[in-house]
């Protein structure tokens, strides 16, 4: 058969497509995660956007003042006749800005506004209270975009999925003995110094399942018991751990030997390990998944932390190598049984 497709792909995607959302509003009410949830260049097309919309609209504004109060024609006038202009200076016209003749203009004094940029040839007089009133409402119009737009910048250069690209997991998981049972064993490694502070990682079997009813689930989510070196579910990554589920009566996996192992393409068993990231305080999750194939029966990893001059050595050149080891090849009910018949 076809080998299902993956739930959660091995560098920790979800493949899963959202069709026919009816309620799109929805995502208009919370503007900045949809910014921040957008691809980079869609959010730098609309920081870029933003200001240059917000500039057209208020030099158009002040366009309009300055063409309200006479400014473009008295200033018209002094371009065409100098000396005019010297010899009205005694009528002492005031216009609400300095130095605005046309649109253009009026667009430069528009971004100097917002963006605090002065070069001294325009400015607004106490001629327009209008004017001091625009003067006013685009600056605090420019602190909120230049707000929204930078946090967002700065939530998408520091999103705790980064921090999750150096956690990593073996590219394959072993079933072998441990402590004389079956145990479904995977490797998990941080590549940073920076330690993650209160990790937990949980695992769950994804398979399709009908209940008595006959009700289909084609993506059944199981919780699946699993224990590490220090106890719980918590987990001290300083190095990398071995993490492994005892395959009991209570496990997905009881009836699973290696014969039939790969015959079951619908099985996928997903890891998550979230954590607080220690330098920033942000809780990141990495997720990786094992199909059947990617499931190796009687193996078990290469130990890659040794001691060299008083401090402990980690090789990660070895992190995923695995090595045969004498596993009996029957399910773990089988060796139960056979374990409460001797």
């Amino acid at each position: 058969r076809e080998r299902r497709a993956r739930f959660v792909g091995k560098n920790g995607a979800c493949n899963v497509a959202h069709k026919n959302i009816r309620e799109q509003g929805r995502f208009l009410q919370d503007v900045f995660t949809t910014l921040v949830d957008l691809k980079w260049p869609h959010t730098l097309l609309i920081f870029t956007m933003s200001f240059l919309c917000s500039w057209l609209l208020f030099g158009m504004v002040w366009w309009l003042i300055a063409f309200a109060h006479g400014d473009l024609d008295h200033s018209t006038r002094l371009q065409r006749d100098p000396a005019e202009g010297a010899a009205g200076a005694a009528a002492a016209f005031v216009p609400c800005v300095t130095s605005i003749h046309s649109f253009t203009s009026a667009f430069l004094f528009s971004i100097e506004v917002q963006v605090t940029i002065g070069f001294g040839g325009r400015m607004v007089t106490e001629e327009c209270p209008a004017a001091i009133l625009v003067l006013i409402v685009q600056n605090i119009v420019g602190l909120v975009i230049n707000a929204i737009m930078l946090g967002c910048i700065f939530m998408k250069t520091s999103q705790a999925h980064r921090r999750a690209e150096t956690l990593i997991f073996s590219k394959h998981a072993v079933i072998a003995l441990r402590e004389g049972r079956l145990c479904f064993m995977l490797r998990v490694g941080d590549l940073r110094k920076s330690m993650i502070i209160s990790a937990t990682i949980r695992m769950q079997v994804v398979k399709k399942t009908a209940s008595l009813e006959g009700e289909v689930v084609p993506l059944n989510q199981i919780d699946i018991q699993m224990e590490n070196p220090v106890g719980g579910n918590s987990i001290f990554l300083v190095s990398p751990l071995i993490i492994y589920h005892v395959i009991d009566k209570n496990s997905p996996l009881y009836d699973i030997s290696p014969v039939n192992l790969h015959h079951h393409e619908d099985l996928e068993i997903i890891v998550i390990l979230e954590g607080v990231v220690e330098t920033t305080g942000i809780t990141t999750q990495a997720r990786t998944s094992y199909l059947a194939d990617e499931i190796l029966w009687g193996q078990r990893f290469v130990p890659i932390v040794a001691e060299e001059d008083g401090r402990y050595s980690v090789d990660y050149s070895k992190f995923g190598n695995t090595v045969k080891v004498p596993t009996p090849s029957c399910t773990a009910r089988q060796l139960e049984e056979d374990k409460s018949i001797m």
